[in-house]
């Protein structure tokens, strides 16, 4: 059973990610329009870089719920952090070494989408 602070949480985490999605698809679409295929791979490695260790956060940031789980949580959001910066890295070191592709795109759309996801935390988190 989930707790309602927790339950709150994640749907804010999926609204964000979902938002976050929406964003690369226009990014893509756009980079692919005015660039051609390389620009689209490019900015599509770019908004994965950033929407995939977002995924991987929120799995570790709401497994655990509830003051009994103080310590859990705590542990959970130190993991989930630390996975999220190693997974970033990770996500770039393949997309320029095994792409090949535009760093200024790749910077571009990580850029972009990651203010997308925190700019739909902000509007989604004040509601309610």
């Amino acid at each position: 059973m989930t707790n309602k602070l927790a339950r709150r949480g994640l749907d804010l985490a999926k609204k964000g990610l979902l938002f976050q999605a929406i964003t690369a698809l226009v990014i893509t679409g756009l980079a692919g329009a005015a660039g051609g295929s390389h620009s689209a791979i490019s900015a599509a490695a770019g908004t994965l870089i950033s929407i995939l260790p977002n995924i991987v956060f929120a799995i570790f940031a709401f497994r655990y719920a509830g003051a009994s789980k103080n310590e859990l949580v705590a542990r959970s959001f130190s993991q989930g952090s630390k996975m999220k910066l190693a997974l970033t890295i990770i996500l770039f070191v393949i997309a320029f070494k095994g792409l090949n592709a535009s760093p200024l795109e790749i910077f571009m759309a990580f850029v972009i989408t990651t203010a997308s996801h925190g700019l739909a935390m902000f509007h989604y988190g004040t509601k309610e």
